[in-house]
């Protein structure tokens, strides 16, 4: 061993991975050797035989380093050399194998000071160019840049299979009180897998995935895969400029929603999910059929736990390895796009999980979460929640909903359990939560938060929805910041789906105690930008499935299928329906298992798939069911006060004053014959739809085909006409003028 020109300690810091700075050790400084300026080049290289530092602008130039340490720390000076000189290593390992290498700590810092008070700020909403893994070529040289933001490490290394996961080989650079570490790979190939090792301040050492990886190992594995995303070639430009030039509230939006994996199975190859690629041209051939305009996935973003259905995310910046590649999941979107089909993503920015190679407990402390309990951990559901008092943390979730829209060409985020993210108190008792500081329960930091998102994601995104899944009271969800509202697009209205579902479930019999609960909700309709939601929570945890939850026979539990649906797609409100619920599903949904297609085969479950069929391509093609859906000017009740009956009358308008459409319901089992009803003009009303008709599994009962007005004056309109309402059903008049 020759002396070394530092101290064994700082030696020993290197070599353990003890050292706070190791780019201050290693690599290419000046020196003072005997009174003139030198340069001295270091290296840790374990397992090395011999070190050669090769100069890269003079290759015979070839200097044999002195090895100081047994570890495999080498050195070598260069008395009387100034001037800094590119170099590589050829290395002898002692297998004998002989390789030439970039040295790490000879590349410059990666990012620069604004990049880091961006974040700092947490207005860098592009800091995933910044942090995780890039593709890049620094000083001519390709490989992998990595930066993570772990403030309270004592130490950062890259692992890997590419290091034998030894954290001692590539220890990164601190960025000061930045937080963010960093470190250029040099000659790192794309599909590597890697993770961070964290030496935590009390010692201990934490092995985490990326929080900003592209690409993640299928589960249970649980690395971070160097990737680029900007391989694919997307051919969806018509469908993104009429996005962006069009007003989707005054559009018709029917929205499918799916789990990818258990939509369709191959049950010959062990009961296999379809692939992004396979599920394309499948479920775009149902959903055109069908007449819906979008698809919503729950999430696709990477977690390890299927029970989750994606809920508890792990990887944010992550497609789940489960159905494919990145590429595989924009071919997908892409596929829709040009077949003029909408893409909505389930995202998840009220909690993540406590695994312990994802967020929870990042570099030791609690960086992304909470450290109080009472504010940091959600009692439902075991999972942490994300502190938006802290701009990092609040930059990574704003960069992550904008990274979907940006690099998947997502069309909206359906934000979920946004109520638990208002409310300090939300599911948790008395003393079991911590005022703000005005003493209340309401989360300001989180306000702030969706706030500030919905207003970046319209500002960038003109055309893209952002939609609540908020289940209170909370005013103002879906109205503009300016005007003191949260700034979401769309809002599910929870409270309609509970009043209808309760109300569906009563025997006919007992319907006419609760006849408010058809009408409720019209007295707040008009307050928020609803969107009228049957989706999977309706059907899971011992709910059982939709056409279960109706009352009666078989024929009458599919006449209030038929019911319900209609009554949803003649109220105001863009639609929202789960996958199974369209083809009358028995089985509550199993994300294990496939949609019962096979029920397809028997004629009740084909005609309820023809009706909702017609249900979409009817609301698709009337302009009065959807232009004025959010304006109280688009509805008018006709009778909303025969209780007795269970009947409700009302009509929906268009822009156009002309264009309009009755809807009369009947929710007993009782045909109505010779039922007057008021009418707002003279002329023939064109029965449109009947859902009791032979082609849907009814009686066939109804009105001919439409009817004559009588000039009878009538529930305050100046005329009227006599019609025969058919047990369980909907139906929808167009007036045609004399």
């Amino acid at each position: 061993m020759q002396d070394a020109t530092i101290s064994t300690h700082l030696i020993q810091q290197i070599v353990t991975a003890e050292h706070h700075d190791p780019f201050s050790i290693l690599g290419m400084h000046t020196a003072a050797d005997a009174g003139e300026q030198s340069l001295v080049i270091r290296t840790f290289q374990p397992e090395a035989q011999q070190v050669v530092v090769v100069a890269d602008n003079y290759p015979e130039q070839r200097t044999v380093m002195q090895r100081v340490h047994q570890e495999g720390f080498f050195e070598t000076v260069y008395a009387g050399v100034e001037d800094l000189f590119p170099y590589r290593f050829e290395v002898t390992y002692q297998n004998s194998h002989i390789a030439m290498v970039h040295d790490p700590y000879s590349f410059p810092p990666l990012l620069s000071d604004y990049d880091m008070y961006l974040f700092a700020e947490g207005s860098n909403h592009k800091i995933y160019e910044k942090l995780g893994s890039h593709k890049i070529t620094l000083n001519g040289v390709q490989g992998f840049a990595f930066a993570v933001w772990a403030p309270n490490a004592r130490r950062v290394s890259v692992v890997g299979d590419f290091n034998r996961w030894d954290g001692r080989r590539h220890q990164m650079r601190c960025r000061g009180g930045s937080g963010i570490w960093e470190l250029f790979v040099p000659e790192l190939k794309e599909a590597e897998l890697y993770k961070y090792e964290i030496k935590s301040q009390e010692g201990h050492i934490i092995i985490k995935s990326d929080p900003y990886a592209f690409y993640t190992e299928l589960r249970p594995k649980t690395a971070s895969i160097t990737w680029c995303i900007d391989k694919y070639k997307w051919n969806d430009a018509r469908w993104m400029r009429k996005r962006a030039s069009n007003n989707q509230l005054e559009k018709p939006i029917s929205i499918y929603e799916v789990h990818l994996g258990s939509w369709m199975k191959i049950y010959e190859e062990s009961i296999r999910s379809l692939t992004y690629r396979e599920i394309a041209p499948r479920l775009i051939s149902y959903v055109k059929e069908m007449g819906y305009t979008h698809v919503e996935f729950l999430p696709l973003a990477s977690h390890p736990y299927d029970p989750s259905w994606g809920y508890q995310v792990a990887g944010y910046y992550s497609p789940t390895a489960r159905y494919g590649t990145p590429e595989d999941l924009m071919y997908l979107i892409d596929q829709c796009h040009q077949h003029d089909i909408g893409v909505i993503l389930d995202w998840v920015p009220a909690h993540f999980p406590s695994d312990a190679h994802a967020l929870a407990c990042f570099d030791g402390t609690c960086l992304y979460e909470h450290a109080d309990p009472k504010k940091g951990s959600h009692p439902d559901w075991g999972t942490l929640v994300f502190n938006y008092g802290r701009n990092e943390v609040v930059n990574f979730l704003i960069s992550n909903a904008l990274f979907w829209l940006t690099n998947y060409h997502i069309d909206g985020l359906r934000v979920d359990a946004v109520a638990s993210m208002l409310y300090l108190d939300y599911s948790r008792k008395e003393g079991e939560w911590i005022p703000n500081k005005h003493g209340g329960r309401e989360n300001l930091e989180a306000i702030g938060f969706l706030k500030k998102l919905n207003e970046l994601v319209h500002g960038y995104f003109p055309g893209a929805l952002m939609i609540a899944e908020e289940s209170t009271a909370w005013p103002a969800v879906s109205r503009p910041t300016y005007l003191g509202g949260l700034g979401f697009g769309l809002k599910w209205n929870m409270g309609w789906m509970h009043d209808i579902l309760v109300y569906m479930s009563k025997d006919p019999i007992h319907r006419k105690h609760h006849h408010n609960m058809l009408t409720f909700a019209l007295l707040y309709t008009f307050y928020e930008n609803f969107i009228l939601s049957f989706s999977h929570d309706e059907v899971v945890h011992g709910k059982g499935s939709m056409l279960g939850k109706m009352p009666g026979d078989v024929w009458q539990k599919f006449a209030n299928m038929r019911l319900l649906l209609s009554y949803m797609f003649g109220h105001p409100g863009k639609k929202h329906l789960f996958m199974g619920i369209d083809i009358g599903q028995w089985s509550e949904w199993n994300h294990n298992t496939s949609i019962e297609w096979h029920l397809l085969q028997h004629e009740p479950h084909h005609k309820l798939q023809n009706f909702v069929k017609t249900l979409n391509w009817l609301y698709r093609s009337e302009p009065a069911l959807f232009e004025l859906d959010f304006e109280h000017t688009g509805f008018e009740w006709i009778d909303f006060t025969d209780a007795d009956n269970c009947i409700i009358s009302f009509i929906r308008k268009a822009k156009d004053p002309d264009n309009m459409i009755l809807f009369v319901y009947n929710f007993t089992p009782v045909p109505r014959e010779n039922y007057r009803l008021g009418l707002p003009s003279e002329g023939f009303y064109h029965e449109i739809l009947n859902s009791d008709s032979h082609t849907f599994g009814g009686t066939n009962r109804g009105n001919c085909g439409g009817k004559y007005s009588e000039p009878v004056p009538w529930q305050g309109k100046p005329c009227s006409v006599k019609l025969t309402l058919p047990p369980l059903s909907c139906l929808a008049f167009k007036p045609e003028k004399l």
